[in-house]
């Protein structure tokens, strides 16, 4: 394979995106030039974005890429419009999430701008990547809604040109060791390892916690991820208070040692995510030998495929409601009961399910496909 010189344009240059991207350009074969904006204020880095890395790469002409890689915070229309002499290089975009899918609920203040900036990146872009199957789908999905919405003028065959060109490109996740065969004592271990915004459905979760605890089921609670978001729900600020009791960890783990540790400790990972395009989080945690419990929608199914070693077996999956999920949890809490792990004498069935997406397989793919778009 032949080493390509690749720049990298990342507008929102931090959680994620910051890890998926540094993990690339420290393992791939091909030779990567980072150029990065700070991780705040996202509308205003899709605003700026382009013109900005177009400057910068205009000012350092000594830069000569064979590939322009870029994420779906970019505005690739306007950025190939203002760069020049690199308008004609071949382009890249990731797209980690995407503006059209995101529930309005949540954030009524965002506009079709963004939108159509996500649309038109794919327009422009030489090839799309999206990090899911149920990712690419939902972006044609909410496109064909879009389109028939518009007013006037928008043209036909739109959604049709960008699928030709799109693919997908798993994230990558996280290998820890093997689990131990030996479980340290204690109750059932809850972690949940998710933003603490309101796309994220924590109501259910506390709901099930709730119906769990009036039921007696002995449990401990590690609340980590996005502990210091600046819009968190306030029902964590009220869970807090309410299961004191159970907590062992709670909020943002700076140390990255201290995070991996309860991810390896802990029994079970749940999700109640309503919005999700990949769900790292979880699939992390079961890297790291953590029993997934997850709602059977989103791209979980894709991620956490259940096949015929699973036959028999107890289902990583729960229903729509907090009852549902607290069902699941009661059921798991019975059989550890009668058994010093979930996994059911099979300790590697969830890192099997992962491996796949381990960096060296997911690096070596891409590599691969960049050499494709040249």
């Amino acid at each position: 394979m032949s080493n390509l010189n690749i720049v990298a344009l990342e507008p929102y240059y931090g959680g994620s995106h910051k890890v998926f991207i540094d993990k690339i350009i420290s393992e791939s074969s091909h030779n990567w030039n980072l150029l990065t904006l700070p991780a705040y204020k996202w509308k205003w880095r899709m605003t700026h974005s382009a013109y900005t890395f177009s400057r910068e790469l205009r000012k350092n002409n000594s830069v000569s890429p064979d590939v322009i890689f870029c994420s779906d915070m970019l505005n690739l229309a306007e950025f190939r419009g203002l760069a020049g002499e690199y308008s004609t290089i071949p382009v890249i975009a990731y797209f980690h999430e995407n503006q059209l899918a995101y529930p309005k609920s949540y954030d009524p203040s965002r506009d079709f701008g963004f939108e159509w900036m996500n649309m038109t990146t794919a327009l422009s872009a030489d090839q799309v990547w999206f990090n899911s199957h149920y990712h690419k789908e939902l972006f044609f999905d909410k496109m064909a809604v879009k389109i028939k919405k518009a007013q006037d003028f928008m043209p036909s065959g739109i959604i049709e040109e960008i699928k030709i060109k799109s693919s997908v490109i798993y994230q990558w996740v996280r290998e820890f060791p093997e689990p131990s065969d030996i479980r340290k004592p204690g109750p059932l271990r809850i972690l949940w390892s998710a933003r603490w915004e309101q796309d994220k459905n924590p109501e259910d979760f506390f709901n099930a916690l709730k119906i769990i605890k009036e039921k007696g089921i002995d449990f401990s609670l590690s609340v980590v991820g996005g502990g210091n978001a600046r819009n968190a729900s306030p029902v964590f600020e009220k869970s807090r208070k309410e299961f004191a009791g159970q907590i062992e960890n709670w909020g943002y783990i700076e140390s990255k040692c201290d995070f991996e540790n309860i991810l390896i400790n802990c029994d079970i990972v749940v999700s109640t995510a309503m919005h999700e395009f990949f769900g790292i989080s979880v699939a992390e945690a079961v890297s790291a030998g953590a029993f997934p419990v997850v709602p059977d929608r989103l791209a979980y199914p894709e991620v956490l495929r259940e096949g015929d070693e699973d036959k028999g077996k107890e289902s990583f999956f729960y229903g729509e409601s907090a009852d549902d999920l607290a069902e699941k949890l009661i059921s798991l809490a019975g059989l550890l009961k009668n058994s010093d792990s979930l996994w059911e004498g099979d300790r590697l069935r969830g890192v099997r399910k992962i491996r796949h997406f381990y960096p060296e397989n997911i690096i070596s793919e891409i590599d691969q496909k960049i050499v494709s778009c040249v």
